[in-house]
C-alpha cells in the first residue's frame, strides 16, 4: 500500500519545483550592444582648446562648482555610455582642482572632483588621452 500525500504537501512540492525553475538561467544569447550618442558628445571633439575650456567651465558651473580658469583639458575616455573629459582649473586663491566631466547621450553632464575618483571605483583615472588644438587662454 502506498502512502497517500495530502493536498497541502502536494501544493508545497509544486510550489518548490516552480520556485526552483525560476532560478534557472536562460540560455546565453548573442546580444547586440547599442551605443546611444548625443550630437553634443561628438561636438566636443571638434572644439579648439579655448572653446572646449568654455564648454567644460559651463558644465562645472551648472553642476554648482567653480572654475576660475582652465589651463589644461582634454578627453579621458569612455565609461559606460558617457564620454569622460577632464579640466584643470586654477583659482586666484586656493589650490588648483582637476574636474571630471561626464558627457551623456541625453545632453547632460555630470561633474566630479578627480580627487574623489579612487582606484577600484571603476571610473577611469583623470588622465588626458587627447588634447584639443590651440591655447586654453588665447583667443584667435
Amino acid at each position: 500500500m502506498q502512502p497517500k500525500l495530502s493536498p497541502k504537501l502536494i501544493g508545497a512540492i509544486v510550489a518548490a519545483l516552480a520556485l526552483a525553475a525560476c532560478n534557472e538561467s536562460p540560455p546565453q544569447q548573442n546580444q547586440t550592444t547599442i551605443k546611444v550618442r548625443h550630437a553634443d558628445q561628438d561636438r566636443l571633439f571638434t572644439l579648439d582648446a579655448f572653446n572646449l575650456a568654455i564648454g567644460l567651465k559651463r558644465a562645472i558651473y551648472d553642476a554648482g562648482y567653480t572654475c576660475k580658469r582652465v589651463t589644461d583639458a582634454g578627453f579621458v575616455g569612455t565609461w559606460q555610455n558617457l564620454d569622460m573629459w577632464t579640466a584643470h582649473c586654477v583659482y586666484d586663491k586656493g589650490q588648483p582642482v582637476d574636474w571630471a566631466i561626464f558627457a551623456g547621450p541625453d545632453g547632460s553632464a555630470q561633474v566630479r572632483n578627480c580627487a574623489d575618483i579612487t582606484p577600484g571605483s571603476g571610473l577611469p583615472e583623470c588622465k588626458i588621452t587627447k588634447r584639443p588644438k590651440g591655447s586654453f587662454t588665447d583667443v584667435k
